[in-house]
């Protein structure tokens, strides 16, 4: 059973990864991590924070001579500005306060319901593990279910498809595996020329006033088999998986699967993808409204998932109303470093989910202590699909 656990805050010295289950035989390299840490970094939007968080990270255990050993894998990503003493006193796990309390909770951020739940009244002691900061380890961590799906045939990417009001046509091509590329090159990782240039002045004008964007991206997982996932519990379901990861991303407001809420105002005449078979290919859909997946379980095509993120709860021009925890009076809310948009990372880390989804079925429908043991079953199971 795949799993992993993050650990460490925004600002502290390191952000930690440790991922248990992975199979042996897995090449995975300090540079695979790196090239994903990179990639959610990218677009336009984001503040000069993005500067400082040029990751330097190292494995502390779970890989020796380039592979995987079978135990868990454990993974330190270090935190650049820790390093110049700005965060030393701020941050000190030594006893001690701060000088600065942060009392002022933003309004649509976990700041005050995290005070209330855990007794605080200093902010920084929720938002520092509720950043999206953490995500860096998660990305971490897809990058290696990564490294194993590709061995299994199985390509996991995302593209913005809305940022602001500025959304892709309906008509747009969706991307396929070999458009990785070209979208990271976009500014806000569009596979649609013409989209991209609108959200880019949906960019420039919420800068301007001080503002922050939302904006929905898509997840797509190429050459996934049929059968991961299951019907017979509900905590088996593939796209309840799914979901629960997407929407587990910080700022994620809504999760869809294929075209879930179109269909919803469908007949079932048209709302469903039609089997054909051909002797070259099989089973096949020529529509993708159910994204994939039936019944809780893969179907062999294409799976589609969207994720809506809401603009980001910290502003440039802090103009949301709040109270003050200790003196119960209204004012504005604090502001911390931020992006005017984070969209665009945003499909890196829900490829990471939904990589992170897919490589856990995986495991748990093929099984093997070794990667050559689990491609043997895979292909064990192609076969027998093929005999069917």
């Amino acid at each position: 059973m795949l799993r992993y656990l993050t650990a460490g805050e925004s600002h502290g010295p390191a952000l930690v990864v440790t991922i248990e289950g992975l199979p042996s035989g897995i090449p995975l390299e300090l540079d695979d991590l790196a090239a994903e840490l990179g990639r959610r970094r990218l677009g336009y939007g984001r503040g000069p924070r993005m500067r400082f968080e040029a990751d330097e990270i190292e494995f502390l255990g779970g890989v020796r001579h380039g592979r995987t050993l079978g135990s868990p894998v454990a993974v330190l990503i270090h935190n650049s500005e820790w390093k110049t003493g700005k965060w030393a006193a701020e941050m000190s796990s030594a006893p001690g306060v701060t000088q600065k309390p942060l009392t002022q909770p933003r309004p649509g951020h976990a700041d005050l319901a995290g005070m209330q739940k855990y007794g605080f009244v200093d902010a920084r002691d929720v938002l520092e593990r509720a950043s999206a900061r953490e995500t860096a380890a998660r990305v971490v961590a897809g990058a290696v279910a990564k490294q194993l799906l590709q061995h299994l045939g199985i390509s996991v990417l995302s593209h913005v498809t809305r940022l602001g009001a500025a959304a892709v046509s309906s008509q747009a091509v969706r991307p396929g595996v070999g458009d990785l590329a070209a979208i990271d090159e976009s500014e806000v990782r569009c596979f649609d020329a013409t989209a991209e240039s609108a959200m880019i002045a949906e960019i420039k004008a919420a800068a301007k006033d001080g503002d922050s964007l939302g904006g929905i991206v898509e997840i797509l997982a190429y050459g996934a088999p049929p059968g991961l996932g299951s019907h017979v519990h509900w905590d088996r379901r593939l796209d309840g998986m799914l979901a629960q990861a997407l929407m587990s991303i910080q700022a994620m407001k809504a999760v869809e699967i294929g075209e879930g809420f179109t269909v919803a105002g469908l007949r079932g005449s048209e709302a469903h993808d039609a089997i054909h078979w051909t002797d070259d290919h099989g089973y096949t859909r020529d529509t993708a409204r159910a994204g994939g997946i039936e019944g809780g379980m893969s179907t062999g095509e294409v799976i589609v998932a969207r994720v809506a993120m809401k603009p980001l709860a910290t502003l440039n021009r802090p103009v949301l109303a709040t109270v003050d925890v200790v003196t119960k009076l209204e004012t504005v809310s604090f502001k911390e470093r931020t992006d005017v948009t984070a969209v665009p990372a945003a499909g890196v880390v829900g490829e990471t989910m939904m990589a992170l989804v897919l490589a856990q079925e995986t495991l748990r429908k093929f099984g093997g202590d070794s990667l050559d043991e689990l491609l043997r079953n895979h292909r064990g199971y192609l076969d027998a699909l093929a005999q069917q």
